[in-house]
């Protein structure tokens, strides 16, 4: 019985202690430089080819640091809602920061992630992407037309063709 009052004599001290101290900081990613227009050609030749190769009709839209339009491409009998969706999904990945599939995992997941539907102009559906050059973020890249996962297949085929 003594030992049981001294193990907790010590563990519960060095227990609390823990739970007092702050996690570490996680590296917030910085923005650099805005994509260039070569660059964004780059991407989206990527994308089209990929998503050609599948015969899926997509819209490939990338934005800029400040969620500006760099280049919108619509392949041909791509349902037009998808443009208006590309871009919405390409400024979520760059002004947030994170995958739109991210931020579509949280609200699926319910809880106070539901408070991220109230944020004007927020695309909380897979197929967006930071874009990263030099471990900075450029822009986004954004990509609408067939089911989020195959979106989200094109954008990453899309920000293969920086490696």
């Amino acid at each position: 019985m003594k030992f049981k009052l001294f193990a907790l004599a010590i563990v519960i001290p060095i227990w609390s202690v823990a739970q007092n101290q702050a996690a570490p900081a996680t590296q917030v990613p910085l923005y650099g430089e805005s994509i260039n227009l070569e660059t964004a050609k780059k991407l989206s030749d990527a994308g089209r080819a990929f998503a050609k190769s599948r015969q899926w009709p997509m819209a490939i839209a990338i934005v800029d640091t400040g969620g500006n339009l760099v280049l919108l491409e619509k392949m041909d009998n791509t349902q037009t809602a998808s443009v208006d969706i590309a871009i919405g999904k390409a400024k979520t990945a760059n002004n947030f920061k994170r995958p739109t599939k991210v931020i579509e995992d949280a609200i699926a997941g319910g809880g106070a992630a539901l408070r991220m539907l109230a944020v004007p102009g927020i695309f909380p559906v897979e197929g967006g992407e930071p874009i990263y050059l030099n471990g900075k973020i450029v822009g986004g890249i954004g990509v609408s037309g067939m089911q989020p996962g195959q979106d989200g297949e094109v954008a990453k085929a899309s920000l293969a063709a920086l490696k």
